[in-house]
């Protein structure tokens, strides 16, 4: 029988984010890495559009780890909903979130991750956005305050999770769905292989060092 074929990782990978949701992501798509939130202040960035926001968040959280540990690979992440190019972060209240997915229901939106990829050591700085737009259904009185009973709304941005109860609100989406749940793992996964910090290998592969 020919050996299991896994991942196969040459350099160490953090992820600079708390996400339980990013974190499952990672761990389904067979990465091996250590969680180490940053500590950025996300209220202290100011941008023109949610594209700027989202990049120039994840830039800072990878960076503040990277510079702890400049041999690893550092995944930093932001993710907003928008629309009519006004960003919905997390709410701060039932009412808060009651009125997202007010203005949510029966429209398009985007969501939109900012990532970065960062190694010092091996001077590399990458930082992209990728974009998925979702569309609600249309969304009675009822619905919205029986959402607003779970505890699904309140950590996220949006005030719904599409991989939980909230995916009862939507018709359809336009891009990746991973994106949408927190962390673009076929982008991120493909910017990782194409450096061959990680490859498809098997059980008998032994791990090198960063060129």
């Amino acid at each position: 029988m020919s050996p299991m074929s896994y991942i196969f990782q040459k350099i160490p990978i953090i992820l600079a984010s708390a996400s339980p949701r990013r974190k499952h992501l990672l761990e389904q798509a067979g990465i091996d890495f250590r969680v180490m939130p940053s500590d950025v202040d996300e209220t202290a960035v100011c941008a023109a559009t949610p594209e700027t926001y989202v990049k120039v968040l994840s830039r800072a959280k990878a960076d503040a780890i990277s510079i702890k540990y400049p041999d690893n690979w550092v995944i930093g992440a932001d993710s907003v909903v928008a629309i009519d190019n006004v960003i919905l972060n997390k709410p701060e209240s039932r009412a808060d979130a009651g009125r997202m997915l007010q203005i949510l229901s029966g429209r398009t939106h985007r969501v939109l991750t900012g990532y970065s990829i960062v190694c010092r050591d091996c001077n590399h700085y990458y930082t992209d956005v990728e974009i998925t737009e979702v569309t609600f259904k249309e969304l009675n009185p009822g619905e919205i305050d029986w959402y607003l009973d779970t505890p699904e709304p309140y950590d996220k941005a949006g005030a719904y999770a599409i991989q939980g109860i909230g995916a009862f609100m939507v018709r359809r989406i336009n891009g990746s769905y991973t994106n949408v749940v927190g962390l673009p793992i076929s982008e991120i996964l493909d910017h990782l292989m194409a450096h061959d910090v990680i490859r498809h290998g098997t059980k008998t592969d032994r791990q090198t060092d960063c060129r």
